[in-house]
């Protein structure tokens, strides 16, 4: 039996658990918390009869309807998305109908998809859409968002992922990895080539709330749309008027 969960955590574990696998039974939920069967299945029957998780045939459960209806809050809450949508789609009336406008905010050590815009064209295809998240390192909005950390945090982060960044950025040392984000950060942009997907160009600036970057904004282009300076100044100007929307809000506390 794996180490017992406090009882105050284990709602929040039992979620946790849909992101390794999406179904579960009674008896695997009580042996991942480390917690008898009767205990767990007070859990997922309280979490049933509010519609976070439903029974599904052998015994098993998955997330249930009271997510999408929590989607559908964030959507119509979050500021960033509210405020963001507009300029989405401004910056692809600006730029290019044949892209994908993607809006991310940092969540944990990755960054998350929490809106996308597509053009009328034909547009590429992409496998960043809203929920998945990457790693820090990966993408040209994980960049972008990565240069605007503070050095502490940034420190932090390489000493955590030493390896991971010298494979995805190819920088030796910690000085090599904070002169290539220094780099980004004076460009007010970064831009990356078949970095996600293949054939397909990311152009990405961070975005802002209380002087501390909370998101990022990028456009996806397939290489032969890429327009290097007139998408770069595009997507620059689209995330400092959603920063300076967001300033306009009510004050709030982003994650440093």
């Amino acid at each position: 039996m794996k180490p017992k969960i406090r009882p105050r955590n284990r709602i929040l574990h039992i979620f946790q658990l849909f992101e390794q696998q999406h179904t579960w039974s009674v008896e695997e939920i009580a042996h991942e918390m480390g917690t008898s069967t009767s205990s767990a299945y007070r859990d997922v029957q309280e979490l049933s009869q509010a519609g976070f998780l439903i029974p599904i045939v052998g015994s098993r459960y998955v997330l249930g309807p009271a997510f999408v209806q929590f989607d559908r809050v964030v959507r119509i809450s979050d500021p960033l998305i509210r405020l963001g949508t507009a300029q989405m789609r401004e910056l692809l009336d600006r730029t290019t109908q044949r892209a994908v406008a993607v809006l991310s905010r940092r969540y944990r050590d990755q960054v998350m998809c929490v809106h996308q815009e597509t053009g009328n064209a034909p547009y590429p295809l992409t496998s960043y859409e809203r929920g998945v998240a990457m790693p820090l390192f990966v993408g040209a909005t994980s960049k972008a968002i990565l240069a605007h950390l503070n050095d502490r945090t940034l420190e932090k982060i390489y000493l955590e992922n030493e390896e991971e960044i010298k494979r995805s950025l190819h920088c030796t040392n910690w000085k090599e990895f904070r002169d290539h984000l220094a780099e980004i950060r004076k460009a007010g942009v970064a831009v990356t080539t078949s970095e996600v997907a293949k054939g397909r160009v990311g152009i990405a600036a961070p975005i802002f709330a209380s002087k501390q970057v909370i998101g990022g904004l990028s456009l996806v282009v397939n290489e032969p749309d890429f327009e290097d300076e007139c998408q770069r100044a595009a997507v620059i100007s689209a995330a400092q008027a959603i920063t300076d929307a967001l300033a306009k809000e009510e004050p709030w506390i982003a994650r440093s």
